[in-house]
């Protein structure tokens, strides 16, 4: 996906990806960091790039990088996308990092219009706690500047049997349970509403003054008398 782009000059309605967690990108770095040298924005990385050991920021830009243009004259309906997340890509970095970076353009763009938090053990090979990101350039006006956060841990049914680490999923009526909370677009237990500026932080270093404690006592007085002389003949 990173470096044979099999549809460079296409755009798309929907996307939908679950990625690889944690994947690492060094293998392809020297053509990802070119295309992003040498095209920026006009290519698919031009927001940052996330450290090497963790590519899931590439594919979300990848992804964006296929929005078709929202345009009511020109009849272009815009895009939607959901992407399945760990941890990883809300947390890690700092202000002015490759991820902080590619948040930053995602929010102060008005792209995200949500975040699922999925139940634990849903998926075969891990039981760490996973992520819907819910992005478009088309969000309905009562949805601009805001981010809605879905808290939807406690709704998954047991499998008869587990499958590796899989031992969770939505059950129709846990769907339709997301789903409604999604749609209301309201606040309450399981539903929070941002504004887009509550995710701006900065990084400011605080450097402590110099603190000196001086004391006066007979010995330090000996001392300051006998280097007077020489400190005033200097």
């Amino acid at each position: 996906s990173f470096t044979e782009d099999q549809f460079p000059d296409q755009k798309f309605d929907y996307h939908i990806a679950n990625p690889p967690f944690g994947v690492e990108w060094k293998r392809q770095k020297d053509e990802i960091e070119k295309e992003a040298r040498k095209l920026g924005y006009a290519g698919r990385f031009g927001a940052g790039l996330p450290r090497i050991n963790d590519g899931a920021l590439l594919f979300i830009q990848h992804m964006i990088s296929k929005f078709e243009p929202y345009d009511t004259k020109t009849k272009k309906n815009g895009s939607r996308l959901a992407i399945v997340f760990n941890g990883s890509p809300l947390f890690t970095g700092s202000a002015g990092s490759g991820e902080s970076d590619i948040r930053k353009w995602i929010i102060e763009s008005d792209w995200l219009e949500a975040i699922i938090a999925l139940p634990e053990q849903m998926f075969y090979n891990t039981g760490i706690g996973t992520y819907i990101w819910i992005v478009t350039n088309r969000k309905e006006k009562q949805r601009k500047g805001k981010i809605q956060l879905i808290d939807a841990r406690d709704k998954w049914k047991p499998l008869r049997r587990s499958l590796g680490n899989k031992r969770r999923e939505l059950g129709e009526d846990d769907i339709s349970s997301i789903v409604k909370l999604y749609g209301n677009f309201e606040e309450s237990e399981f539903s929070n509403l941002f504004d887009n500026s509550d995710f701006g932080y900065s990084r400011v270093t605080i450097e402590r003054p110099l603190r000196l404690r001086f004391q006066i006592d007979t010995d330090r007085k000996s001392r300051y008398l006998e280097a007077l002389p020489s400190l005033l003949k200097d």
